[in-house]
């Protein structure tokens, strides 16, 4: 990948942090950091105060920093700052935020020299991730004390293992500190990461309701094309076209559509479109905002190309830390939705048929009864991680900083319930693959049995008691890897 500092994606973000692609500075990205450089020089020529190059930071903007003295006060800054606490982040994460964090200064605002960069880059293709705490940005002036333990390796002053790795120390010149620090790089790149798991999480959601819904014999008539454009939410409609072609084939379904057994199917069942659709739309809301944020130059100050060296607020996470709460919310009833149509699953008095618990012998055998609690206590947890983190703001700073973000936090939170969805949507495919079995001989569609087979090449089906963890897990895996999309287009092609 050559980095322009521009145009980076969320592609490129995800290959970067969870494949190891190697990174290099765009020479036009050296120029213009060389260009916004030369103001910085020409701003410590001066007798005028100027924030971050000659001043001190925060609450102590106002005490001007000696010429010998500044670039020691980079240094400083790096040391103070690198305030974390708690398990660190996982590693792709603090590859994302590496990236992201050269990507702002290779844009040619923030006055640092191309050597910076590509110290940043350095690390990336050296494979070396400096260790950054999970607590302690409250996400303004962006996530400075994580980047503060990212530059604190630069510098060689962490336990980070630069010499191993042929990599050297980092000495900071004017401005430089402040430039690796002040940016929104840790939550933009949770949210990446996070953006990208939710899109491949609503196509495998589809298609685990489209398994629940046939193996409860319910109806796809209510996923009508004619239906879908009376209300044209693009999301909806892209769910309901899923469900239409998932179910198409199925025996089960032809095999109830003329009866009477119900006049409606349940909410869980029939709403399905709406509730995923309605978090298809709010993750292309946020993939907006997070590309909007990866065309931005976030630092204070930034360098203007007339020279001029300016305070200000880009560095404030709100935009990131509203989606990030706003993905929340919408995963966790994504969860609540799939949990319902589990439950209706195992209940012999809601299930149209099935066994009890979807048990062989119910009584001497509890079935999956308790893979449903797994789901209960999951989608429990996701309610929690639903309650806003950007509601929140305690003032930092001697109050020069008196409202924050809390972007870092909702972006954290945010990943968590990205991981739970995927367990609760684990847990209906594995339920609804037993469903399906327990239908013979009527047949699933082609699309659903492809998916159940995949399944069943990992989990073994209908049989006495077993311990249903590790097959919670194991589907698990294959709703993470997108192995049951992949089952499911290997008939369909691809899914919206």
């Amino acid at each position: 990948m050559l980095l322009r500092g521009a145009g980076v994606t969320p592609d490129e973000v995800v290959a970067v942090a969870r494949g190891g692609e190697r990174v290099n500075l765009d020479p036009d990205a050296r120029s213009r950091m060389l260009a916004s450089r030369a103001h910085v020089e020409a701003a410590e020529r001066s007798e005028q105060p100027v924030y971050g190059v000659s001043t001190g930071f925060g609450a102590l903007a106002q005490t001007r920093i000696d010429a010998e003295h500044r670039s020691e006060l980079q240094h400083a800054l790096i040391r103070s700052h690198a305030a974390g606490v708690g398990p660190p982040v996982e590693k792709e994460v603090v590859r994302a935020m590496m990236l992201l964090r050269a990507r702002t200064l290779a844009l040619g605002y923030s006055g640092a020299r191309p050597e910076v960069a590509e110290a940043l880059l350095a690390l990336l293709n050296a494979d070396v991730t400096p260790v950054v705490p999970r607590y302690g940005s409250v996400g303004c002036s962006g996530d400075l004390a994580p980047l503060a333990h990212v530059a604190l390796a630069l510098i060689g002053e962490s336990a980070t293992d630069l010499e191993s790795a042929g990599l050297q120390p980092l000495r900071l010149q004017a401005k430089e500190g402040l430039a690796l620090i002040n940016g929104t790089d840790g939550m933009l790149g949770m949210l990446v990461l996070a953006t990208a798991d939710l899109r491949r999480l609503l196509q495998t959601a589809d298609v685990a309701a489209a398994m629940s819904i046939e193996a409860l014999l319910g109806t796809d008539r209510v996923f009508d094309a004619d239906l879908m454009r009376l209300r044209a939410h693009p999301g909806q409609g892209a769910s309901a076209d899923n469900l239409r072609r998932l179910l198409a084939g199925s025996g089960i379904v032809a095999s109830h559509r003329e009866s009477q057994h119900t006049v409606q199917d349940s909410y869980s069942m029939r709403c399905h479109p709406q509730v995923a659709g309605a978090v298809r739309d709010t993750l292309a809301f946020a993939e907006d905002v997070a590309r909007r944020e990866l065309d931005s130059a976030v630092d204070n100050p930034a360098v203007l190309g007339d020279g001029r060296i300016e305070s200000n607020g880009n560095f404030h996470g709100a935009p990131l830390g509203y989606v990030c709460d706003f993905l929340a919310i919408a995963a966790a009833d994504l969860a609540s939705i799939s949990e319902r149509r589990v439950d209706r699953l195992l209940d012999a008095a809601r299930s149209a048929g099935l066994p009890a618990f979807l048990a062989l012998d119910p009584g001497v055998n509890s079935g999956l009864m308790v893979a449903q609690y797994a789901a209960a206590s999951l989608v429990a947890e996701m309610k929690r991680l639903a309650m806003p983190a950007s509601v929140d703001s305690i003032p930092t700073s001697a109050m020069q900083e008196d409202h924050v973000s809390m972007g870092w936090g909702a972006a954290l939170k945010l990943r968590d319930a990205v991981a739970d969805l995927a367990r609760v949507v684990a847990i209906e495919a594995l339920c609804a693959a037993r469903a399906l079995d327990l239908r013979s001989p009527l047949e699933a569609a082609p699309a659903t049995a492809a998916t159940r087979a995949a399944i069943r090449a990992r989990v073994p089906g209908p049989g006495s008691d077993r311990s249903p963890s590790p097959e919670i897990g194991a589907v698990e895996a294959l709703v993470v890897g997108g192995d049951l999309i992949e089952a499911a287009e290997s008939v369909l092609g691809p899914l919206a």
